[in-house]
């Protein structure tokens, strides 16, 4: 019997495994059957089931149909539209994938095609647009608003007019439509003579527009019609990826940091998306926004002005912490390889909700070109809260301002960039307490490093234009937990508690500098409250070195000659070194670098991992003693190599 029960009870476990093995294989079979490839075309139907010979018209009835694991091939054409994806992916290995179909030309438009203008005279054309045209958005009566948003004292329209892919100017007046003169502030004068007005009267919408020597009903022209092209409405849509599209002119409206952020790409607090290799442009505010939602706060300090905007976001900060802002449901996306270019206000933006993220590889440039309203928000890459962010090898110029960090910046890491002709500053970082990572850069603007914060490393950097630091009394802003959102505490910022080591200040002077609030060099630091680290560096053409750092090269009289070449090949960046050879480094590491004073982090890996700085601006390996700036190849003499 104890025989028997023992034979029984061995086939009954074989029998259990075989079953669980025939399940498990059963499983693998139905992910294989569930994960789909459905196909979008211009020449298709929404009443087709989206296969590649019955492709689907649009891109959101594919978006109906897709889950987990599934990929939606959309190609090549123009499709108007604002995607809304209804749900998302479950994980890396399962996410719901937007793809253009490799090799194919696939846009996603904000905007209508417009025909039918009549011509009012020389140059200036007019069009009679019926309200039912919009729906139940015109963005040519919405009018762009929000916290820290300066209309320099003039309304504006989300809506815009665009001639052959090229933005047109709104005025506040037909007559500067019928005799438009150059805007003085635009870095497009020529451009800015191209321009249109509207006008409501509660049945039609009327715009006017100076087109010079171009027909509109022969040319292309396409106005604005939605708010945003690819943004889902509800939470919960994460893991999604977007890849290989060309996305342009949607009507989207300002981004402030305590508002609702939407651009004409936007993740809507959700978390694991990869945006890469599409082509973005013409935004009236934002290209991407990995920013907050709105019932955490909406314009809050427009919306009551008794108290100062810091402590709104401050309030804000708290209620998204409130609603699950941390690193299990917030962030961790991927924005890499793309071009964004002619956004008013940002290329990227996001606030609290870029956390974790990674930002790689990204050419943004012509940012805030026309300059008719300004504002507290507008940049390249603007963040609030970039916590653990990495920040590597983009190219930023012609952007007003490059890159903002702005409040909660710890854990964060901007490496390998190249910065310049931003008329404004290539890096700003506004009340964090660190610990930040800046290494690796080529800042080759007129400013290169505006800071309002501490607990900085600046590490192995090309800095060719002035730093001007100060500190801040008034605002008591939070820092974290390490790798944290939990917030550990709020302070002033004293400052100091930075780091310069092993940069090269190789600065680019007018001739006849009459500025003499230009301060080159790290000697603005001398009587910083914390202490200060400074080893290693290198001084030209008037850069000013800190007080007691023996371990330098000081040449005040030495010019460097830096440039930035733009060639058909790429960008080159050239420049003269001297008198290296009797300076001492050693190699920066998260030991060396200590941790920054209040958050009592150390400057190290995103997982907690030491970091060392082994390589280069260009991948190569650094040696025992590296060469000061972000260029191991610096030798005596002139030097130019391709950055990008």
């Amino acid at each position: 019997m104890h025989y028997t029960y023992s034979r029984s009870y061995n086939n009954n476990q074989n029998a259990m495994k075989r079953k669980q093995v025939l399940f498990a294989l059963f499983l693998i079979c139905c992910v294989a059957v569930q994960a789909k490839e459905y196909h979008v075309s211009v020449k298709g139907d929404d009443a087709n089931d989206g296969t590649g010979k019955a492709p689907f018209r649009t891109i959101g009835k594919a978006a109906e149909y897709a889950f987990p694991g599934d990929v939606i091939t959309v190609h090549a054409g123009t499709y108007r539209e604002w995607v809304n994806p209804p749900r998302g992916g479950e994980s890396d290995e399962k996410r719901i994938v937007y793809r253009a179909a490799p090799g194919e030309k696939v846009e996603i438009k904000g905007s209508e095609r417009l025909t039918g203008w009549t011509k009012e005279k020389d140059g200036v054309w007019k069009v009679t647009i019926p309200n039912t045209f919009f729906g139940d958005y015109n963005p040519y009566i919405d009018l762009i608003y929000g916290d820290w948003f300066d209309g320099m004292g003039r309304k504006h329209h989300t809506g815009e007019v665009f001639l052959n892919n090229k933005s047109l100017y709104e005025k506040e007046t037909l007559d500067k439509v019928l005799t438009p003169i150059p805007n003085e502030n635009s870095k497009d004068k020529e451009g800015s003579t191209y321009t249109w007005y509207c006008e409501n009267d509660g049945v039609n919408t009327i715009i006017w527009a100076n087109f010079h020597k171009y027909d509109p009903n022969k040319e292309l022209v396409e106005i604005s019609t939605r708010p945003t092209c690819f943004y889902p409405e509800k939470q919960g849509i994460d893991y999604l990826t977007i890849q290989g599209f060309e996305i342009s002119q949607a009507a989207t409206q300002w981004g402030a940091p305590t508002a609702e952020q939407i651009g004409m790409i936007a993740t809507h607090w959700n978390k694991g998306w990869i945006i890469e290799n599409n082509i973005i442009s013409n935004s009236k505010c934002s290209g991407i926004t990995l920013g907050k939602e709105r019932k955490t706060g909406h314009n809050v300090w427009l919306n009551d002005t008794s108290l100062d905007g810091s402590l709104h976001y401050i309030e804000v900060t708290f209620n998204t912490i409130r609603n699950g802002w941390n690193k299990e449901n917030i962030g961790s996306h991927i924005v890499r390889n793309n071009e964004i270019s002619h956004c008013e206000q940002t290329g990227i933006c996001g606030s609290m909700g870029a956390a974790f993220s990674l930002i790689e590889n990204n050419h943004i440039h012509d940012i805030w070109v026309k300059r008719q309203f300004t504002g507290a928000e507008i940049g390249g890459i603007k963040f609030h809260a970039a916590v653990d962010t990495r920040i590597v090898h983009n190219r930023i110029h012609n952007a007003g301002r490059a890159l903002w960090l702005d409040w909660m910046t710890q854990g964060t890491r901007v490496s390998g960039n190249l910065f310049y002709d931003n008329d404004m500053e290539d890096l700003f970082l506004e009340v964090n307490h660190g610990p930040f990572l800046v290494d690796n850069n080529i800042f080759a603007s007129r400013r290169s490093i505006l800071e309002q914060s501490q607990g900085g490393a600046y590490v192995h950097n090309l800095i060719a234009g002035d730093i001007y630091r100060y500190v801040e009394h008034g605002r008591y802003t939070p820092y974290f937990l390490p790798h944290s959102t939990e917030v550990a505490g709020l302070s002033i910022i004293p400052g100091g508690d930075d780091r310069y080591i092993n940069n090269l200040f190789a600065i680019v002077r007018p001739e006849n500098e009459k500025d003499s609030k230009r301060k080159y060099g790290v000697a603005d630091y001398n009587k910083t409250v914390y202490p200060m680290m400074v080893d290693g560096n290198v001084y030209y053409n008037g850069a000013l070195p800190f007080e007691g750092e023996a371990n330098k090269v000081f040449l005040p009289d030495f010019n460097p000659n830096v440039k930035i070449e733009e060639t058909a090949d790429g960008v080159y960046l050239s420049f003269s070194v001297k008198g290296l050879d009797g300076l001492q480094t050693s190699r920066v590491t998260t030991g060396r670098l200590g941790k920054a004073k209040l958050p009592r982090q150390a400057y190290e890996q995103p997982d907690g991992s030491s970091i060392e700085i082994a390589t280069d601006y260009l991948g190569n390996a650094r040696g025992s003693q590296p060469k000061p700036g972000p260029l191991e190849s610096v030798k005596e003499g002139e030097i130019k190599v391709k950055v990008w």
